[in-house]
């Protein structure tokens, strides 16, 4: 869950001559106000989720700047929003996640490109790519050369993420064309300082609006005028951003003692190559090379006069791409052989993975085998092989020492996620009907194609799975049934797949995940958001969407009873009638829930007020040790301890402090028939008289019990 950043909002008020220091989103959300926006929009997504969220704890900072901000329906709601640049000098910001928030938006992205800005456009991407990524694994830079639209990847440090988001606006409007900022993980959380210049209003914005609409009919993308717009970007355009990338030095290139050879790297990849390097004995700790450095924070357009600059003197150069295709490697050599500059020799990904995440261990192994093959005048090899023979040293160590590979931890439900039990239901009626078809989503539910439940057959998009049944149902001998969230529901799945599924009338199961929020993402508000203040939007309910919609057959379920869910399903999967049958599973993120009852019960606490907690626990004498309520609920707070009883060697089932108190394990126990090991436990804290009379008479009634059947026994 992304965390609040409201007591750090105040830095942005921060002016000429002060020092900000924090983290890395919220230095780019005070570059955008020191460049003079009018408008930032944007959709929720790793890595740039929290963007979103600093830019709406700091309404009362945007307000007094005039900016307006506003959090999208989709990634093509906020590339739209970049229209008010074409015709005005507005300056404005979009944010959303990668290649997959780049698709969805690439629509308005290319009719933008294409009728081109006269306000700074940004386009700031979290490049979600490499090992710890949740989604496909594509890069952006492709995006970027088919539109045309100049790709920025920053060194990642606070100074250089500042310097290239205010360059950014001022290359957009040097070339007339939308700038995309790429910012990978490590550099949206990177800590650092800058130097603050002061905010600043725009010329125009809600505090001084435009008075008059300026109509050009050549900055609409129909013929002829699409055609004129395509060369303009090649006549004009692209001679333009090359010259201003050229006079503000906006590629870095950093000397050094070994001249013969050289590095070519793109700028988010920097802090890797010189802790590389610095392992390597290259490089000292102020990040001083010993490897001649031409950092690409500019790494579309190329600049074939800087790349024949650095390489014509090199005997050889190396290529740090990450993933692919190789478009910098592949570009690099036809500047040359173009050039006529035959001297270096070019090595990217024949020494460094085709694709990948470029990690340390990758990089650093990387280098060393480049440095290994260039062999420059001078330098002594030895430390490059001993690291190099540490690597796989402590790889071979670590193997020998674990026995085997190290388990896979793939991501899962949180506990109690109110999602958990309609799997639990969803995998009992799969088990009676010999396997069901299921067309998943993107969101926190995906995680039911992982076990214990390995529910799941497609996954094709946010908010697409109800379309993406689309040609499986006619042609499958059974209902399909399509799960979706509340946040895919309102980002794509309304228009694409309810709308379509009842104009079609397609028959089918849709199941709806009503949490309340974009939980993956951060819990970020959406129309449905139980509880919206006027300030955060008017509330739109998706079950009275449905009804207006033309869904006839609707019910709504309580997410945690898995026997009525279960129900639900087979009424649906059995109805003798025909078309789109919808169960709204209504159950709010347990993340967001514990996180506004914490500070709730918290103050009754310390008024002495009564509080309750509900916790579950396993009767130890009863179970039976046959793991099957874990295999069917996977909640991680159910694990297993020794057994107490001598006479029997099988481990229990036990419920560990992590339970919440969601009642999913006696649920699914008894929804299943599982035994009967469960019970729950009343934790009172400041109980009353009331509470505490009970108490002593449980506890008597228990005691006069326990002595009856201890005598029992003894007779």
């Amino acid at each position: 869950m992304e965390r609040s950043f409201k007591t750090e909002v105040d830095k942005l008020r921060l002016g000429s001559g002060q020092t900000f220091t924090g983290e890395g989103i919220l230095a780019v959300t005070k570059a955008l106000l020191q460049s003079g926006v009018a408008y930032v929009g944007g959709y929720q997504g790793a890595p740039v989720s929290h963007l979103m969220d600093v830019l709406a704890d700091a309404q009362d900072v945007l307000g007094e700047l005039g900016v307006h901000f506003e959090a999208c329906a989709n990634e093509a709601g906020a590339a739209a929003m970049l229209g008010a640049s074409i015709n005005y000098p507005l300056r404005g910001a979009v944010t959303w996640k990668s290649v997959v928030g780049t698709n969805v938006a690439s629509d308005a992205l290319s009719n933008l490109s294409s009728a081109g800005v006269k306000g700074g456009a940004l386009i700031i991407i979290g490049e979600d790519y490499g090992e710890g990524a949740s989604i496909i694994q594509e890069r952006s830079h492709s995006f970027a050369m088919k539109s045309q639209m100049w790709l920025l990847d920053p060194r990642p440090n606070l100074p250089s993420i500042v310097r290239m988001v205010e360059r950014g606006f001022e290359l957009s409007e040097a070339s007339n064309t939308p700038v995309m900022l790429e910012l990978r993980i490590r550099a949206c959380h990177v800590h650092g300082s800058f130097e603050c210049r002061d905010n600043v209003k725009a010329k125009f914005s809600g505090l001084n609006k435009i008075a008059k609409p300026v109509f050009d009919v050549e900055r609409i993308p129909l013929p002829p005028a699409n055609y004129s717009q395509e060369k303009h970007k090649i006549d004009v355009r692209m001679p333009a951003a090359l010259k201003y990338i050229r006079e503000q030095k906006l590629n870095e290139f950093f000397p050094g003692r070994y001249s013969e050879i050289g590095i070519v790297l793109q700028g988010g990849l920097y802090n890797t190559v010189i802790r590389a390097l610095q392992q390597l004995g290259l490089a000292d700790a102020y990040g001083e090379s010993a490897i001649p450095l031409y950092v690409l924070n500019v790494t579309y357009p190329l600049l074939p006069e800087e790349v024949t600059e650095f390489c014509r003197t090199k005997r050889a150069v190396m290529i740090v791409e990450e993933g692919q295709p190789a478009h910098l490697e592949e570009s690099i050599n036809s500047i040359l052989r173009r050039a006529d500059v035959n001297a270096p020799h070019v090595i990217g990904k024949d020494i460094l993975p085709l694709a990948g995440e470029y990690t340390g261990e990758v990089v650093l192994g990387g280098i060393g085998r480049f440095l290994q093959l260039a062999l420059p005048d001078g330098l002594d090899t030895g430390r490059i092989d001993a690291v190099l023979d540490g690597i796989a040293a402590a790889r071979s160590r670590a193997a020998e020492l674990l026995g085997a590979p190290v388990p896979a931890r793939p991501p899962g439900f949180c506990v109690g996620c109110p999602e958990r039990p309609v799997f639990s239901a969803l995998k009992l009626v799969d088990r009676e009907l010999g396997g069901i078809h299921i067309s998943s989503d993107i969101g926190c539910h995906t995680f039911s194609t992982l076990p214990p439940f390995n529910l799941g057959n497609t996954v094709l998009g946010f908010g697409l799975s109800l379309a993406a049944a689309a040609g499986v149902g006619p042609n499958f001998g059974s209902r399909v049934v399509t799960v979706m969230g509340d946040g895919g529901f309102w980002h794509n799945g309304l228009s694409s797949g309810v709308a379509n599924a009842l104009f079609r009338n397609d028959d089918g199961v849709l199941i709806i995940m009503e949490n309340g929020y974009t939980s993956a993402t951060g819990t970020q508000n959406i129309p449905s958001t139980p509880g919206l203040t006027a300030k955060e939007g008017s509330p739109i309910g998706i079950e009275s969407t449905l009804r207006a919609f033309g869904v006839k057959w609707l019910e709504r379920v309580d997410n945690y009873q898995v026997g009525p869910v279960a129900e639900a399903l087979r009424r649906a999967m059995s109805a003798k009638e025909r078309g789109l049958k919808v169960i709204i599973a209504d159950g709010e993120c347990m993340l967001e829930r514990t996180r506004r009852s914490r500070p709730i019960d918290a103050a009754r606490l310390k008024a002495g007020e009564r509080v309750l907690r509900t916790r579950f626990g396993v009767d130890e004498d009863v179970c039976t040790g046959d793991r099957a309520c874990i295999r069917l609920s996977g909640c991680p707070s159910l694990t297993i301890k020794e057994n107490p009883d001598p006479l029997r060697s099988d481990p229990v089932t036990t419920v560990n402090s992590g339970c919440v108190g969601c009642g999913l394990c006696g649920e699914a126990a008894q929804a299943a028939a599982l035994c009967p090991s469960f019970y729950k436990t009343e934790v009172i804290q400041n109980p009353g008289w009331w509470d505490r009379l009970a108490h002593g008479l449980r506890r008597r009634v228990i005691s006069t019990l326990a002595g009856r059947a201890a005598e029992e026994a003894r007779s």
